[in-house]
């Protein structure tokens, strides 16, 4: 008869291995889907995904930056972690850009990756690498898991880093051994729980009375950590107080583009009407951006350390505030516990000072959205603004980065919040793989990715998945054979004497029948339209190919132009 306090044997003790607690750890957090490319060093986590299909989803891409890029966008539109799952060595490598995306972004994203066995490390093994190095300066957090009874804790860290204070990646090494190993059962951590800071009652308080005193105030809203809530808040405090709102760069979607009181986006190409209200304004709230080098363009649009406005800054990470710009009232705060609070706020006054601003700013910004002619036969204006037409408000736009997103940009009118998405680390490659994340997530929503032909070939062969999983995205691929941002800049600085920025491309419709998708080939503005409504008809992947001239370099200049701004700075 066995004592009552016995030690239980191996064999009686429940077991379980590395793996199995990595996939339970998922499922306690909700996770629903994995973007991997399959290898050897994580083989234990794919067989133990084997058992879980009908709650995660694993979604294999053909690129590891691909499957990065896919977790990243999962985090843009849920506030949730993505998760991607690599091998060592060239998969790690190959997925750094998604990580590099999701920091500059402040995206919640964990990478995991399979690791070279325990017994093998520090002797230059087969693809091994140091992640605590190679990610220290793009991640929150990087680890190695060297204990499989700890994976439960890592994982919860992982999450609550991802999610708390500033959003951003957490990377995690898995060494195959940690992950194969039979190993004790230990009880999981209970879910993640988002950590954020509110503004205190002094500092909403002070709000108040610099936007009493107010002549000129002005509103740049926009970075990540959003909520539906906290936009309809956010818009609420806008009406209350009668304020012009701009939007940061490539966050357009944090308040409906038709709504009276929007300015237009603060970013790349900002309407130099809007540039001239943000110098001109006495009073400047900074809410959620980071106030970097795009939103601010080229830290010209401010004066540094201190600004000539009075400057409110919120954001979520206490390191931010301070970092370039010396605000008056720097605030941490999560977004959707700031927006609350701006909307309870209400002005005293009958009648503001700036009556008025507000509705004269909205009418520079549908003035400078209005289509300007270009080079060829195709508009990209007015293509633009067919599309708005004929997607509903909820649909989803990605791309990635060129200067055929200035068309995007400039006459994209977006009216429903997480309806936009790309980066502003300005990675190319990252619209198409986006796309297809954003479709895997939300099915029911129209999804459009715009692309240039260099950067729709660094992520071309995601077509294969798109039609492996069933997912009807529409790839708009805007095709001049160059790549056209950097010959844009050549011609500026050496007018000319163009090397190294031209592209040969296939036919991109070709090439889309090719993976079973839909092809289509614009080359004028009127065959646009009628190519548009055949692809969402097509109940399948598509892909339009429009032919653009290289002289029609962006909205607002052609290459000729371009090219005389560089002779007459050269003074030639």
């Amino acid at each position: 008869m066995s004592q009552p306090n016995a030690p239980v044997s191996d064999s009686a003790a429940a077991r379980t291995t590395g793996a199995r607690l990595v996939v339970d750890a998922l499922l306690t957090h909700g996770v629903e889907r994995v973007f991997c490319v399959p290898g050897e060093s994580f083989l234990a986590v794919l067989d133990s995904l084997h058992d879980e299909t009908g709650r995660i989803q694993t979604i294999v891409c053909r690129h590891e930056a691909a499957a990065a890029n896919m977790a990243e966008a999962v985090g843009k539109l849920t506030g949730r972690p993505g998760v991607a799952l690599v091998t060592r060595g060239p998969g790690a490598t190959h997925a750094s850009i998604g990580v590099h995306t999701a920091f500059q972004d402040s995206t919640p994203m964990i990478l995991l990756i399979g690791q070279c066995a325990r017994e093998h490390l520090d002797r230059e093994a087969f693809q091994e690498i140091d992640y605590r190095r190679m990610f220290g300066q793009m991640a929150k957090w990087v680890a190695q898991i060297d204990d499989p009874k700890r994976i439960p804790e890592y994982l919860s860290h992982a999450f609550h880093t991802a999610t708390s204070g500033r959003p951003g990646p957490v990377v995690l090494s898995l060494p195959e051994d940690v992950l194969s190993d039979a190993c004790d059962a230990v009880p999981g951590a209970p879910a993640y729980q988002r950590v954020a800071a509110s503004p205190s009652a002094a500092q909403m308080d002070r709000l108040r009375d610099l936007l009493v005193h107010a002549q000129r105030p002005m509103v740049i809203a926009g970075g990540s950590g959003w909520t539906a809530a906290a936009c309809a808040d956010l818009q609420r405090f806008v009406e209350n107080w009668e304020l012009p709102i701009g939007l940061a760069f490539r966050y357009q979607d944090t308040l409906n583009n038709e709504h009276p009181n929007y300015a237009g986006d603060v970013g790349l190409g900002i309407n130099p009407a809007l540039a001239q209200r943000i110098r001109d304004a006495d009073l400047l709230l900074a809410l959620g951006p980071r106030l970097g080098e795009a939103t601010t363009n080229g830290y010209t649009l401010l004066d540094i350390p201190k600004t000539k406005q009075t400057l409110v800054h919120v954001h979520q990470g206490a390191e931010e505030l301070g970092r370039v710009y010396a605000a008056d009232l720097p605030i941490v705060s999560g977004m959707p516990e700031l927006a609350a609070a701006l909307a309870a706020l209400k002005p005293s006054a009958d009648r503001l000072p700036w009556a008025g601003a507000a509705q004269e700013a909205h009418r520079a910004y549908l003035a400078w959205r209005e289509p300007r002619p270009i080079p060829g036969d195709v508009q990209m204006g007015e293509v633009i603004q067919q599309l708005r037409a004929q997607l509903p408000d909820d649909a989803i736009l990605t791309n990635g980065a060129g200067n055929y997103a200035t068309w995007l940009h400039r006459h994209f009118s977006y009216r429903q919040y997480r309806s936009q998405l790309a980066p502003t680390s300005g990675a190319m490659g990252y619209g198409v793989p986006a796309a297809i994340s954003a479709k895997s997530l939300y099915p029911q929503r129209a999804v459009v990715a715009l692309a240039g032909d260099g950067c729709f070939m660094m992520a071309a062969q995601e077509l294969a998945t798109a039609m492996q999983y069933d997912l009807h995205v529409l790839f708009i691929v805007v095709n001049n054979s160059q790549f056209g941002t950097i010959r844009m800049h050549q011609e500026r600085h050496y007018p000319h004497r163009v090397h190294g920025t031209g592209l040969t491309n296939p036919d991109f419709a070709a090439f889309a029948r090719s993976f079973g998708a839909h092809g289509e080939t614009v080359e004028r503005t009127e065959e646009f339209l009628p190519a548009l409504r055949r692809s969402l008809e097509a109940k399948r992947a598509a892909v339009i190919e429009i032919r653009m001239p290289q002289e029609a370099s962006t909205p607002g200049a052609t290459l000729e132009q371009v090219r005389e701004q560089g002779r007459k700075s050269r003074g030639e």
